[in-house]
């Protein structure tokens, strides 16, 4: 019998070894997703703001001659290329937890979706980075490659939400009751946070940040959008403080009484972080910890609706 023959055999036989219920690898996998995706955050920050952005100056190769980067580019080819690397790093992970959960397809299938959605979304994310660098750091597209990064690292949050037994269908512990107005409340929130995170994209496309000396600009009134991108920031200020007041009148305890207490405390450090280099002439260490700190935020106010979304009414 030849190897082609064997071969459903073989599979069936690997498949009968993956897991029949969601393991401690499966939750590993789903927090490592959340992890990259947050690192991938930075290192994209990183680029740009080391002016690395035609670190590789074409895609999908490094250069016209080189699939990597060459000595001869010097560390931003380096930068530019490991923040590539790190985009197939997490299409593994998300592949690699399809392949645990396969078992899991049907029963589970609010994990399968996810990470599905983790593993088509990454082949995308990259072809939006090479548009990116083919387009020589057109503002709208480096924003909209960061968009999606936010977006997936709303699917992470979910992901390790589900897996963990948190929240969703399969929830394996009991949430406090919440007021009716929670729901919504932090549903605002996080919706707010989007906002922020969005107008922030415009606010980044008018700094001095660029990716490259000679990148364009948006030509949008940097000062006027770093204004209008605090509203919405303000408005998910109001409502983390007045989920805490809940939180606190109502002595509520449990996972809902640590994510907002967690989504208050980086809401607060983003908004230091944005106050302290607005009026410090934007200093790239800020701006990429303000970035990390958008990563943080979308997670936690996504962490915290989920929550509330899913917890029972006082």
């Amino acid at each position: 019998m030849n190897t082609a023959s064997r071969l459903p055999d073989i599979i069936q036989r690997l498949a009968a070894r993956l897991p029949h219920q969601v393991d401690n690898t499966v939750r590993r996998l789903a927090m490592l997703s959340l992890v990259g995706q947050t690192i991938l955050v930075v290192t994209g920050g990183a680029v740009r703001l080391t002016s690395s952005g035609l670190g590789c100056p074409t895609w999908p190769r490094c250069t016209h001659d080189s699939l990597v980067n060459t000595p001869e580019m010097g560390i931003h080819g380096f930068i530019e290329f490991g923040n590539r690397m790190l985009t197939f790093a997490l299409a593994a992970v998300a592949a690699l937890m399809l392949v645990y959960l396969w078992n899991l397809r049907k029963e589970r299938r609010d994990l399968f979706v996810l990470a599905l959605g983790l593993l088509a979304s990454i082949p995308a994310q990259a072809i939006i980075g090479g548009i990116t660098v083919l387009t020589r750091l057109n503002p709208w597209v480096v924003g909209l490659h960061f968009l999606v990064s936010m977006a997936l690292v709303v699917l992470a949050t979910l992901l390790v939400n589900r897996a963990y037994g948190r929240t969703g269908r399969f929830m394996d512990r009991s949430l406090a009751a919440l007021p009716a107005v929670t729901r919504p409340v932090m549903n605002a929130v996080a919706l707010f946070s989007a906002a922020a995170v969005m107008l922030g994209v415009a606010v980044t496309g008018a700094g001095p940040h660029a990716g490259d000396a000679n990148a364009p600009r948006n030509d949008l009134d940097w000062d006027l959008v770093s204004h209008i991108h605090a509203v919405p920031a303000y408005l998910v200020t109001a409502g983390t403080a007045f989920a805490v007041f809940l939180v606190l009148r109502k002595g509520i305890t449990g996972p809902f009484r640590t994510a907002v207490f967690l989504l208050l405390g980086v809401t607060v450090l983003q908004a230091v972080i944005g106050f302290t280099q607005y009026y410090n002439g934007i200093p790239a260490l800020l701006v990429g910890a303000h970035m990390l700190g958008a990563a943080l935020l979308m997670a936690a106010s996504t962490n915290a609706a989920d929550l509330a979304g899913c917890s029972p009414r006082s």
